[in-house]
């Protein structure tokens, strides 16, 4: 009875009780269809179907990469009542767009998923494999665009910088297009305004089993499961990486309303539906709470600094 008591006092409220002040609310800081968005819409139904909650409000914010939403998450101190899903991008993009936001500064509630990156290109692709594309881009980087649907410093800007590096192409060379998400990525892929995109592989699901769009390369140390793609380091690149998805909650929120909202996504975890999801989806689970989660997000304020300092866009 705590625990009903907490989530209905935060605005947390479970299946039918009538006690909840307030509704849920989840921001995304992109566009629909990008992996933030299916992430948090996937974790959002699958906590209403398991009356792990009532009906929670998803609704996204765009801008910047994520940093007009860490603004508002920022600036909506002390609301137990709104929840946001982030990950590397939006830790990348307050940094190359100046904010002084910074995740590590929010509630950390939880760590969820960490998911391969991959190479993709259109179906179409004169790329027939990743040794193809990578003569490619040794010959002309200039000549070669990528795209990514997260700014510079996000997870498909960091990937590509880190592969081309690994490949022997010089990072500052790479021709990188930032899109505001993986919805946008998508169109600019299909719309051959790109050479190829590197990407989550979670939100190309669809595209990748109607052969719409071919996976050249993942990321990780193992193969993705129902990808037929090598990773990198079989290809003779020596190098994985892998992107993670976490929530937030603003700053300065009652320890009462954080421990609730910690719970619900506990409860969340613990379900066959999101088991389910996770393998559908490609995602590995990472889940992480605590005082652990919060040293990792000061861990990735400093990787992204170095990282774009390297570079020389900070």
């Amino acid at each position: 009875m705590l625990l009903v008591a907490l989530l209905s006092g935060c605005g947390v409220t479970r299946g039918d009780d009538p006690s909840g002040m307030h509704r849920l609310r989840m921001m995304v800081p992109n566009s629909p269809g990008g992996g933030y968005d299916l992430t948090a819409r996937t974790a959002v139904k699958i906590m209403e179907d398991e009356n792990i909650t009532r009906r929670v409000e998803v609704f996204n914010v765009i801008g910047a990469g994520g940093t007009v939403a860490m603004a508002r998450l920022m600036n909506e101190r002390g609301n137990g009542d709104l929840m946001m899903m982030m990950g590397l991008g939006v830790v990348g993009a307050v940094f190359t767009n100046g904010s002084s936001a910074r995740a590590s500064d929010a509630t950390a509630l939880a760590k969820v998923v960490e998911e391969q990156e991959g190479i993709l290109v259109p179906a179409d692709s004169p790329y027939r494999t990743i040794s193809d594309f990578v003569a490619a881009w040794k010959a002309d980087p200039a000549k070669v665009t990528i795209g990514g649907g997260s700014s510079p410093g996000g997870p498909d800007h960091l990937f590509p910088m880190e592969t081309a590096k690994a490949a022997g192409v010089d990072p500052k060379k790479v021709n990188f297009i930032s899109y505001d998400g993986g919805g946008d990525l998508l169109t600019a892929l299909l719309g051959k305004k790109i050479s190829a995109g590197a990407t989550g592989l979670g939100e190309y699901v669809d595209q990748i089993e109607a052969g719409q769009v071919r996976v050249l390369a993942v990321s990780g140390k193992e193969r993705a499961e129902g990808i037929d793609a090598p990773t990198l380091t079989e290809s003779g690149i020596d190098l994985t990486f892998t992107n993670w998805r976490g929530v937030l909650a603003p700053p300065g929120i009652s320890d009462e309303a954080r421990q609730a909202l910690v719970k619900t996504l506990e409860e969340l975890h613990a379900t066959d539906a999101w088991k389910e999801a996770l393998v559908k989806n490609g995602w590995t689970d990472a889940f992480m709470t605590g005082p652990q989660f919060e040293q990792f997000l000061t861990d990735q304020d400093n990787r992204v600094s170095s990282t774009l300092t390297e570079l020389g866009l900070l």
